[in-house]
């Protein structure tokens, strides 16, 4: 080893703790990492277990057509988007999605049951790409930071990825905890992360 070289730094997933698939990290975790913009990168890619999770990303999909399950199906019955993100005429989202799940029908159901608009699709695109996507107004419905926090932390719709009813896999962790991670991602500097990063 020669003089004066240094050690590369630990990526975060060598000192950040390890969880399982099913929980998230408490935003505190991510103290261990001094570097305040390199803090919120690593924060992003944690949430970003939860915002690329089957249960979010099936009604942020790339196209005019939900997914469902965990393996990208397509919605059954085919069912389109709609000029306004929830169904075309005859076939709305809300003719079948209640405001609460139907557990013996198995059809899931929250408040305002829609799908997210394309601008906001997110099968396909990488941490980064959704980080973009949640920064940029133009293509978040024209939300601020602060009310994109609010929308993960408390929205019903957004709470269902927990409580998605049947045997569906739940979203990791809790919404409290994600919501959590979010509004730590946006305090220090609400950075994205770089294009090849994965959590």
């Amino acid at each position: 080893m020669g003089c004066g070289r240094r050690q590369p730094a630990p990526s975060p997933s060598e000192i950040l703790p390890q969880v399982g698939p099913t929980e998230l990290r408490a935003p505190e975790a991510f103290g261990v990492i001094s570097d305040r913009a390199e803090r919120s990168r690593a924060l992003f890619l944690e949430a970003s277990r939860v915002l690329l999770h089957p249960r979010c990303a099936n009604c942020h999909p790339d196209g005019d057509m939900p997914y469902q399950g965990t393996g990208l199906q397509l919605h059954d019955p085919p069912v389109l988007r709609g000029p306004e993100d929830r169904g075309i005429v005859g076939m709305e989202c809300t003719s079948c999605h209640q405001d609460r799940n139907v557990e013996l029908t198995r059809v899931p159901g929250a408040p305002n049951w829609h799908l997210a608009p394309l601008s906001m699709a997110w099968v396909g695109r990488t941490p980064r790409g959704v980080c973009e996507q949640l920064k940029d107004p133009a293509r978040n419905g024209g939300k601020s930071l602060a009310q994109i926090v609010e929308h993960n932390a408390h929205d019903e719709l957004v709470g269902w990825g927990w409580r998605p009813g049947a045997d569906r896999e739940p979203a990791p962790g809790t919404q409290e905890r994600f919501g959590a991670i979010v509004a730590a991602w946006v305090e220090t500097g609400a950075e994205c992360p770089s294009e090849e990063a994965r959590p």
